[in-house]
């Protein structure tokens, strides 16, 4: 129990720091919904998701220490950890829940994948928590993301700082989006006023988002906009050149404007190609990983590790097994009236199997190079189960392989986060199994909020639209098409893969992806995007790295959390307006 008492004006604390609080607790609900929303949309409009600690900290701060003047770096600690636990749903659910709203296949058990996907973020955690020791006390993996969070922490001040910027931040973008939404104004044709050419694509999206998210990347975006540049203003000029573009009247029998005709029937199909190639490259290139993860498993288990009183007990790990299977068998067998029990626990096994070897795979890639091949091990999942239940018939295999992949995909984002999170815990002196609550206690808001999200979003916007491209969605929802009826661009992804692969050899981490994903997006977002990532870079030049640390990147936090908000607001708004109407 802690004691304070005042000695001349000082405040001196006796006793054990606060931490697993409920305050703490609350905390970290309340921001873990308001980064869980922003992230969910700027992922389906970026195809990737940021993570959310170093955001909850710098929130965490301004609340507990600005608002409620607490003063325990552990208990944002805790908050932080509960918050970025209901995030790992922005990428746990965005990488795969989409691809049945892009397919057309809504009908879906809404309640199951949800249920299906709070237990598999449960069972993720419950399978890395006995690899905590030997990652982080024995071998100590870096996790850059943890350090840059705990650096957070040590900062009182600065913190409270930043929170006050990352306001500013969010009633910035907030209004920038406000008057475009309300305006309509959110692509500005700046190509038309210059007079270039249509095939160079030169329409800006007005997104305060983008350039934040640009901005935070800062030289690591530099791989994804370089895609970009060279489908629209180097392939395309070249396609030109040699005439090997249609004629505006086969344009206008397509119903198609050339920015699209060159993204939907040419560089989208290369992107996807990539996409899947870079990642697979990305796996086979994290096989010594692997094979140090599995030696990981086994120390821990010799020496007894996980038994530390600071610790959950290792049995935690046999319970997960046991309920991995149960959880995912049920989840199988109940998705469709077709699915037969013995192909349901086949789909269980397999995925408890996947959940284990991919957390610890991302949780070991994340820590040494902080890039996490998150998207190619969801597509390998849903591959296999594709593969598993492609004797149901089309829609049944899936819809019962993407709530199964939901699942996995879930507890793959837990695990790396959780990770994270105990090195953040590490540097800062926090206990283990404390933090290891926190997580289980912020895993089950993020899918009940995800789902509820990709419900109102796709009745306004339509998910795999220009508004919310959902590049992840809607490379799984092809991969899907492509296996169960053979109608995909069998050479465009082919010459795709083979590039994506070659990039990811380079030894930058994602890079096939990364540039794969400049090949998909639409062009004004990578424009947007462009202005973040050099503001970053002059910055770090003109103002050094500490200003854009402390400031920047705060501030460009709060430009991706606005706009968040007034996206999901307009979208329940229009719901709720059509509903009235009809």
């Amino acid at each position: 129990m802690t004691e304070v008492q005042s000695d001349g004006g000082r405040i001196i604390r006796r006793g054990a720091y606060p931490e697993l609080t409920w305050t703490a607790v609350l905390v970290g609900y309340g921001l873990g919904v308001l980064i869980t929303i922003s992230m969910g949309y700027a992922c389906l409009i970026l195809g990737f998701s940021h993570e959310g600690s170093e955001l909850a900290a710098i929130l965490g701060f301004g609340i507990l220490r600005g608002i409620l003047r607490r003063n325990s770096i552990i208990e944002n600690n805790i908050s932080q950890t509960v918050a970025s636990s209901v995030n790992g749903a922005s990428a746990g659910f965005m990488f795969s829940v989409p691809a049945l709203f892009i397919l057309d296949h809504t009908d879906f058990n809404p309640y199951l994948l949800t249920f299906g996907c709070i237990a598999g973020g449960v069972l993720g955690i419950g399978f890395i928590i006995p690899l905590r020791k030997q990652m982080i006390d024995f071998e100590r993996l870096t996790y850059p993301g943890g350090v840059a969070v705990a650096t957070v922490l040590k900062s009182p001040g600065a913190g409270v700082h930043k929170a006050m910027l990352l306001v500013v931040g969010v009633a910035l973008s907030a209004t920038v989006s406000l008057i475009s939404h309300i305006t309509g104004f959110e692509d500005w044709a700046l190509g038309e006023h210059l007079g270039m050419p249509a095939y160079m694509n030169g329409v800006w999206f007005v997104s305060l988002l983008t350039i934040g998210i640009g901005f935070i990347a800062g030289k690591g975006g530099l791989c994804f906009v370089l895609g970009g540049y060279v489908c629209y203003w180097i392939l395309a000029p070249i396609l030109a050149k040699m005439t090997l573009l249609p004629a505006p009247e086969q344009l206008q029998q397509m119903s198609l404007t050339m920015p699209n005709y060159l993204r939907v029937m040419l560089f989208r199909p290369v992107g996807i190609g990539m996409l899947v190639g870079g990642a697979l490259t990305g796996i086979v290139l994290a096989l010594p990983l692997i094979i140090s993860a599995v030696r990981s498993m086994q120390s821990a288990a010799k020496s007894g590790a996980a038994l530390s009183k600071d610790e959950m007990p290792i049995k935690l790990l046999y319970v997960g097994i046991v309920g991995a299977v149960i959880v995912l068998g049920a989840v199988a067998v109940s998705s469709v009236a077709e699915m037969g029990f013995g192909r349901g626990i086949i789909m269980a096994v397999l995925g408890t199997i996947w959940i284990w070897m991919a957390g610890v795979i991302l949780s070991e890639c994340i820590g040494r190079t902080n890039w996490s091949p998150m998207s190619g091990m969801t597509l390998i999942a849903v591959t296999i189960l594709i593969v598993i239940t492609s004797g149901l018939g089309d829609k049944a295999a899936i819809i019962s392989s993407v709530m199964v992949g939901a699942a996995t995909c879930m507890a793959m984002s837990q695990a790396t986060d959780l990770m994270l999170d105990l090195k953040t815990g590490y540097l800062v002196g926090a206990i283990p199994k404390r933090q290891q609550m926190g997580q289980f206690l912020g895993t089950w808001i993020g899918p009940v909020l995800m789902i509820g999200l990709l419900f109102v979003l796709h009745k306004a916007y339509g998910l795999g639209s220009e508004k919310l491209p959902a590049p992840q969605g809607t490379v799984l929802a092809s991969m899907i098409e492509g296996i169960l009826k053979g109608d995909v661009p069998v050479q465009k992804y082919l010459a795709g893969a083979g590039l994506g692969a070659l990039l990811s050899v380079t030894g930058i981490g994602g890079l096939g992806i990364q540039v794969g994903l400049g090949f998909y997006l639409p062009f004004s977002i990578v424009l947007t995007y462009t202005i973040g990532t050099i503001a970053r870079i002059v910055s770090d030049k003109a103002m050094g790295r500490h200003f854009s640390e402390q400031v920047g990147i705060p501030i460009a936090a709060g430009l991706i959390i606005g706009e968040g908000l007034i996206g999901v607001g307009f979208a329940v708004y229009s719901v709720i307006m059509g509903v009235q109407g009809g």
